[in-house]
């Protein structure tokens, strides 16, 4: 590739990662290295299938159906592949995924800096989230030009420090290596990471607009969705060997509490302000593109265009806000069970789809 489209490869790499990367992101690995103890490397081994490898064998698969989701979901049936989407746009989107994402940056907030009433933070998010998610086809330049690159830099400041000034390390845990595998194995599940890729996809079609009409476009995809994918993965491995180096000193914090625990022991008096900016920064990022994936797919699929794109997109902003209500505990409690039965299946259908791919994936649904 020339040097332009290395630099758009790029470009949508960081983007597809700051996609991904929210609320379930920062938990889950420090929750697994704070649990896993020296023993974090079997955990995270099992978390990096379900939370990396499996998402973005969902993009690939997305992609050969040209980010159709009616077609995708179709092939366990017309009626109950459409129901299946909905149900699945539903949970990573304003009714799961992205208010949980907007309670976590919340939750740090307050550990860290002057406590602010939920109701008006979650107010502010979502109206930033309105603003970034109004021009569709504009939001993949805006989280990898802008979002993704700030990000990224706050969040690797944060471990290499963490790094340097880690206290001896703790005992280990008496659970067996195996029980980690497959504890980590279930905890990449409630990243939410595999459903999102099912309506990331068309998004990140849209937004690459030109690139996608390259003959090069398939390698391209590949490229870039390598970029986010080793982000995502390094960011995971850091943070779970954070949480193992500091689990001594973590006792009594809850999981939603963690990064604003350990940045608050690294950082120094700055915790507050790089706590709150990362956080804030990477839940806000994945919000956007799960509220806008949410409207896009409503818009599309649901009402065929009949409703403007704006309404819809401000009833799901709405939505998730009153669902931040519930604080992110009480966000989690809600989700949980619905991933144990879905998050299996949705790794079949994707096999399956990648596999055997239908004939008709490229028709119009």
């Amino acid at each position: 590739m020339n040097t332009v489209k290395k630099f758009d490869c790029l470009i949508a790499g960081l983007a597809i990662f700051a996609m991904f990367f929210g609320a379930g992101n920062i938990i889950f690995p420090l929750a697994l290295g704070q649990f896993a103890l020296a023993k974090t490397p079997w955990a995270l081994s099992g978390f990096l299938l379900t939370a990396v490898a499996m998402p973005f064998i969902g993009l690939f698969a997305m992609f050969r159906y040209q980010g159709q989701v009616r077609n995708f979901f179709g092939r366990v049936g017309s009626i109950p592949g459409f129901a299946l989407a909905c149900l699945t746009i539903a949970l990573i989107g304003p009714f799961g995924a992205a208010p949980r994402c907007i309670a976590l940056a919340h939750s740090t907030m307050s550990t860290s800096m002057a406590k602010i009433p939920l109701i008006y933070f979650g107010l502010v998010a979502c109206i930033l989230i309105f603003f970034f998610a109004y021009k569709e086809n504009r939001l993949l330049k805006l989280l990898g030009y802008f979002l993704s690159p700030l990000k990224i830099g706050l969040l690797v400041w944060i471990i290499i420090k963490g790094y340097i000034e880690a206290p001896a390390a703790v005992t280990t845990t008496s659970a067996s290596e195996v029980s980690l595998f497959f504890h980590g194995l279930k905890e990449g599940y409630n990243t939410m990471d595999l459903l999102a890729a099912f309506f990331f996809s068309p998004i990140i079609l849209l937004s690459l607009g030109s690139v996608a009409k390259d003959a090069s476009f398939d390698r391209f995809l590949i490229y870039a969705s390598a970029i986010g994918a080793a982000l995502l993965a390094g960011i995971y491995i850091g943070f779970g060997g954070l949480a193992y180096l500091y689990a001594s000193q973590l006792t009594g914090f809850s999981n939603d509490q963690l990064l604003a625990a350990i940045a608050m022991k690294v950082l120094g008096p700055y915790a507050g302000i790089i706590v709150s900016l990362t956080v804030t920064i990477a839940c806000l990022t994945t919000a956007i593109a799960l509220v806008a994936a949410f409207a896009s797919f409503i818009h599309k699929e649901v009402l065929r265009k009949k409703v403007g794109y704006m309404p819809i997109l401000l009833t799901s902003v709405i939505i998730t806000f009153a669902l931040t209500t519930l604080e992110f505990q009480g966000i989690a409690r809600l989700l949980n069970p619905v991933l144990a039965i879905c998050y299996p299946g949705m790794i079949v259908l994707t096999f399956y789809n990648l596999l055997f791919p239908s004939r008709q994936r490229f028709k119009e649904s």
